[in-house]
């Protein structure tokens, strides 16, 4: 009796001739398949298939610093983002990574070596040698300027004349009206009192200045405003008139004045000194003025109880 024995499919053909696709082709199991396949053994001389590569790396998705608009080409940003490899972009992300970390570091290390921004001041005019380029610096500035381009023609004034006072009987040039004007004018500013008493010695110790000072009427800005000052401004004062008394017109001008005998005594009392000094020259040449201005000081000196008249005191 025979016996029948199912009978086995024929393994599908493979459909490429690739080892690794026949690979793949035979090892499908047939819905008829009674029993696996077996895997066929390789050649003892052919070399295994290669590995596959392996997958790259995820990349950070970090988006960029700006975006980019949609009608770049797909080439544009594939060229670019492969030279971001070789020549980093300012919109790297990895760039801007290390450019941020780059700028916060030294901020903080050299912002306490950073100068302090300076108060907004007016600039100073430099200072001038020749005393004639000087001179009519300062007369523009007196002349045409404002009150703080007056006040810095005073400033380079005190800083050229004080150090370098012109000499008397020197070759030096006439100081002009303008310019002493505009200093006698600043004895009543309280700004520019102090320097003004500066420029106007420095000045008069010449004595061609000494006349253009008494015509700018600063034997009577001396006069009134003196009391005012104090210290070594006020000696400075004095001592410019002084110097104003030993001209004929300045002299004349300090007789007629009708508060120069009340002013001299006043600050003869309180100042010591230097000061003392030369308020008792002034008030020698108005008293070598005549018997009418010598009795008029006897009597203020006597009304203020600075002059004992009595015979213990005499």
């Amino acid at each position: 009796m025979k016996t029948h024995h199912p009978k086995l499919k024929s393994p599908p053909r493979p459909l490429f001739s690739c080892g690794i696709f026949s690979y793949c082709t035979q090892t499908v199991l047939s819905p008829t398949t009674t029993q696996t396949p077996t895997l066929p053994e390789p050649a003892s001389d052919t070399p295994p298939p290669p590995l596959p590569p392996p997958p790259p790396p995820p990349q950070l998705s970090t988006p960029p610093s700006r975006p980019h608009p949609e009608s770049e080409s797909s080439s544009s940003s594939t060229s670019q983002s492969f030279t971001q490899w070789r020549f980093p972009l300012p919109q790297s992300p990895v760039v801007h990574h290390y450019a941020s970390a780059e700028l916060d570091a030294p901020l903080e290390s050299t912002s306490a070596q950073l100068p302090k921004a300076l108060p907004e001041t007016d600039t100073p005019l430099p200072l001038v040698s020749n005393l004639e380029e000087l001179f009519h610096v300062a007369e523009l500035q007196f002349s045409t300027g404002s009150d703080s381009a007056r006040l810095s023609a005073l400033h380079l004034l005190e800083r050229s004349l004080v150090p370098n006072p012109p000499a008397d009987g020197s070759r030096d040039p006439t100081c002009p009206p303008s310019v002493m004007s505009g200093v006698v004018r600043f004895l009543k500013d309280p700004a520019g009192a102090k320097p003004a008493t500066k420029v106007l010695l420095a000045l008069c110790l010449a004595e061609c200045n000494r006349h253009v000072a008494v015509e700018a009427g600063a034997v009577a800005e001396v006069v009134e405003t003196v009391a005012e000052l104090e210290g070594s401004a006020a000696e400075r004062a004095l001592a410019a008139l002084e110097l104003l008394c030993t001209v004929p017109e300045g002299a004349s001008e300090l007789r007629a004045h009708a508060l120069a005998v009340p002013m001299l005594v006043e600050m003869v009392t309180k100042m010591a000194g230097r000061g003392k000094e030369h308020g008792i020259s002034v008030l020698a040449v108005i008293f070598g003025g005549g018997g009418e201005k010598g009795a008029q000081i006897l009597k203020v000196l006597q009304e203020n109880g600075r002059l004992d008249l009595t015979e213990d005191g005499r």
